[in-house]
């Protein structure tokens, strides 16, 4: 009988070994809306690099790619050339990734396929949260830091002159992580008079040059998008600006946020960095992104917040459950 108390005692110890690990893995203070594969004990609001070094990773090719918020292929040979750049700057290949989607985009950094990536401002909080990526560049011009606007566009021969006329109508949205596409009309619109998803339906139409051409061809009386993406589309003659009324325009949100993987080892990071200052666009890069001619740094915490109070004027969060509750709408 009295073995049996120290019978006990060795298994309540033997019990309390095994979960040892558990219990350091999650010795994590604070995640905030990082999924819980990240920490973020330094409160910047992006995940930490791992403290184990064995968890950095140091790769022999990086994989780089743009937000599909138009024909991925169009930035694939936008592109080339500063891929090119990187892969001489930082002495490894660099490749191309073609995404169709953002969530794709996120997925890919998730399982560690994807280094670094410019993400569209809506997604960007997704990317942080879910994938652990790091914001660290903007796009930029002589003026400084590039912005757009959220705009709502219709035909010109629309009878559509103000947003409350949207009522009734058929409006795209580009998709749910999309900032000007979805968010900000969400958080913005009723201020003007009309309610998406009460006042109309919102009609996903995938990406914003779909929604524009949509519009255009009449399958959509009218859209909310990014102003870059229309200014752009008119620049290359894909669309013509005069075919459209622009019926409302938001104040400034910050562009693609250039963020890397949160695991990189910190001379590969630091490199990567570096390259990506030293980079100076090329004239085609330059037209396509209306005069940028340059990366700027950037940080979540502070260049991004604008967007978070959007999404959270919206009703809307960037965390693991917001973001696989789009996934199954896709499916």
């Amino acid at each position: 009988m009295k073995r049996q108390p120290t019978r006990l005692l060795a298994a309540l110890l033997s019990g309390l070994v095994a979960c040892a690990p558990a219990l350091a893995q999650d010795s994590c203070p604070r995640r905030g809306d990082l999924d819980t594969a990240f920490c973020d004990a330094n409160n910047d609001l992006v995940a930490d690099l791992p403290a184990d070094a064995r968890k950095q990773r140091n790769p022999n090719t990086i994989v780089f790619t743009f937000t599909p918020i138009e024909d991925p292929a169009v930035y694939e040979k936008l592109f080339d050339p500063f891929v090119q750049h990187l892969s001489q700057c930082t002495g490894k290949k660099v490749v191309f990734f073609q995404v169709q989607s953002n969530a794709a985009q996120i997925e890919a950094m998730r399982a560690g396929r994807l280094h670094v990536a410019g993400f569209s401002t809506g997604a960007t909080g997704f990317a942080v949260n879910v994938a652990g990526a790091v914001p660290f560049a903007v796009k930029a011009g002589e003026q400084g830091q590039r912005s757009y606007h959220l705009i709502v566009i219709t035909r010109k021969d629309s009878t559509i002159k103000t947003p409350a006329d949207l009522k009734g109508r058929k409006v795209a949205h580009a998709s749910p992580s999309s900032n000007s596409g979805h968010m900000a009309p969400m958080a913005l619109l009723p201020k003007q008079g009309v309610t998406p998803g009460k006042d109309y339906k919102v009609l996903f139409s995938g990406k914003h040059d779909q929604s524009i051409l949509g519009v255009a061809s009449g399958d959509y009386d009218a859209a909310a998008v990014a102003s870059d993406v229309f200014e752009r589309m008119a620049a290359r003659g894909a669309i013509k600006a005069d075919d459209f009324r622009i019926v409302y325009r938001s104040e400034k949100f910050p562009t693609s946020a250039f963020a890397h993987s949160h695991d990189l080892a910190p001379a590969v990071r630091d490199k990567l960095v570096s390259c990506f200052m030293s980079y100076r666009f090329t004239p085609e890069m330059t037209k396509a992104f209306e005069g940028d001619t340059r990366f700027i740094p950037a940080t979540y915490i502070k260049d991004y917040a604008i967007v978070r109070e959007v999404a959270e004027a919206a009703g809307e969060k960037f965390n693991r459950e917001a973001f696989d509750k789009e996934a199954a709408k896709r499916k």
